[in-house]
């Protein structure tokens, strides 16, 4: 255990060290001309998208939970779509359709005779862009979690707080949001990780962001010290969110009433139910409907033109990828949550949350902690091999799939160790010492007994897994072989050369595909959803 988890370490290590070993003539001229911008630019991004998402998430949540009005039933799965679309597809779709050229303004102009220069539309590739894009694909996380919370109230709280004049936004605001904080804390801070990992939004939009900032160090100036040590200040973001959100609730206590009733739901008709409605649809609409049916029009008009050969691959390749680094991940977690299990000690806890911290950075950051080691590890073994046979080993590890599974590893193994760990917890350790006391040895418990009853919690961590891999984008195109192509990253390539009509039926793949894990979400989250009359 301790050995797998200092090796998923390593990137994260190299990446921290890297700020004590000098800073290069680079860094003035970074200081001197967009510094700066990264540093405002990735704060106004997390400020405007923890407002977003925390305006988005909370409604929805409290409109669902709490709430009962014409199509509650269809909102409460329907609002977690938009789980499925990666933020660079959206950005991607939104551009085709506000820009300049597309739909809307084209039909603006028609209507109204109005030329260019004629009028003000919002720029779609801006800052304010990006914030709007990010907070619609990211705003699932503060709705899933904060309407578990909200269920989980007691009624009788809620119930004194209506008693005692105040009316639903009072309670809302006054009582059962400061009883949720934990949960919509917990929700915003996973969108603003998420925020300062994105890569793809930011670039297409022209946004000078840390993560943009960390691919033009790299390819455009050939330092990858000084794109480490900028990965490493994206990294003290991180961990300085970590630290605020612990810092201000560490004198707040939260319990959980075991001894509660479902609160009931304030009955919203007439005009409220249309307006409810109205709210939740819009929500739907922006966040999963129109890039969905936008993706659908574009992939059927160029569907004739499609070769349907090159894109079989191209799903292949994705496919196979995603497929290894997911199995990847499942071993490391049966062998860590397993071991775990064997031997609950310390030193064996804290290998197991080494091991997971990598889902809380971003991947282009693992991406570039990979990179260099395995470049010095090649380096080391070609000149060995010079040295004494004369031979050229070339890269060996670097701009390989090896590398590119392994950074997969590190960043999605807290996905899969979870699920494993959960499942684990929920079989007793009687069970356990029976089949030792028959005289199996723990392999074969494991292999025996544990596998069997944990069918569908390793079914969930793989497809978890497989979906995050085909999502990511700057870990594979940092790491990724020559002529290797991803669905995401042709996607990528195709929109950045503004074909995106074309980028359609991959992005569309990717959004299909995406659905799985939401599905999954929801029936979960339904088989615990009380029932009302």
């Amino acid at each position: 255990m301790l050995l797998t988890a200092g090796v998923i370490a390593v990137p994260v290590l190299v990446i921290v060290g890297s700020l004590f070993q000098g800073f290069s003539p680079v860094w003035e001229h970074l200081l001197a001309t967009v510094l700066q911008d990264y540093v405002v630019n990735s704060l106004l991004l997390m400020l405007g998208v923890g407002v977003g998402t925390l305006a988005l998430g909370l409604t929805s949540a409290w409109l669902t939970a709490m709430c009962d009005f014409p199509g509650r039933r269809f909102f409460n799965w329907a609002l977690l779509l938009p789980m499925a679309i990666p933020a660079y597809i959206i950005a991607y779709t939104y551009t085709g359709i506000l820009d300049y050229a597309g739909p809307v303004q084209s039909a603006l102009r028609a209507q109204f005779g109005w030329g260019y220069g004629d009028y003000y539309f919002p720029a779609i590739r801006s800052l304010g862009g990006a914030i709007c894009m990010l907070s619609l694909v990211l705003y699932p996380y503060v709705f899933l979690l904060a309407r578990v919370a909200f269920r989980e109230q007691s009624t009788a709280v809620l119930e004194a707080s209506r008693s005692l004049g105040k009316g639903p936004w009072q309670t809302l605001f006054q009582v059962a949001l400061p009883m949720a904080r934990p949960a919509v804390v917990a929700g915003v801070s996973l969108a603003l990780m998420e925020t300062l990992a994105d890569y793809g939004t930011v670039a297409y939009f022209g946004v000078n962001a840390f993560t943009t900032g960390i691919f033009r160090t790299w390819y455009g100036l050939g330092e990858l010290q000084t794109a480490a040590q900028l990965a490493a200040f994206l990294l003290l973001f991180v961990f300085t969110l970590f630290l605020l959100e612990h810092y201000s609730r560490r004198r707040l206590r939260f319990h959980h009433n075991s001894a509660r009733q479902q609160p009931g739901r304030i009955v919203l008709e007439g005009w409220r139910g249309g307006l409810a409605c109205a709210i939740a649809g819009f929500i739907l609409l922006a966040g999963f409907l129109l890039p969905a049916l936008q993706l659908g029009q574009w992939a059927l008009e160029r569907w004739g033109d499609t070769d349907l050969s090159a894109f079989s691959r191209l799903v292949g390749s994705s496919f196979g990828l995603a497929a290894m680094a997911a199995a990847a991940c499942l071993l490391i977690a049966l062998l860590l949550g397993y071991g775990k299990r064997l031997h609950p000690g310390p030193v064996e806890n804290q290998a197991a949350r080494v091991s997971a911290m990598g889902y809380a950075v971003p991947g282009t950051v693992i991406a570039v902690g990979v990179l260099i080691p395995f470049a010095w590890l090649d380096n080391r073994i070609d000149g060995l091999m010079r040295e004494h046979f004369d031979i050229s080993t070339g890269l060996l590890l670097s701009g390989t799939l090896t590398a590119l599974v392994f950074a997969y590893v590190v960043r999605f193994l807290s996905v899969s160790l979870q699920t494993v760990e959960s499942g684990l917890a929920r079989i007793r350790p009687s069970i356990d010492e029976s089949a030792r006391s028959l005289g199996l040895r723990p392999l074969a418990v494991l292999r025996r007994i544990h596998l069997p009853m944990l069918r569908g919690s390793l079914a969930t961590a793989l497809l978890l897994v497989f979906v995050d891999v085909l999502k990511e984008l700057p870990t594979t195109l940092i790491l990724r072989p020559f002529n290797f192509n991803t669905l995401a990253v042709r996607a990528h390539e195709l929109a950045s050369d503004e074909r995106l009509a074309d980028a359609a039926l991959p992005a569309l793949a990717i959004v299909l595909i995406g659905l799985l894990p939401v599905i999954l979400m929801n029936r979960t989250a339904g088989a615990h959803e009380p029932q009302q009359n």
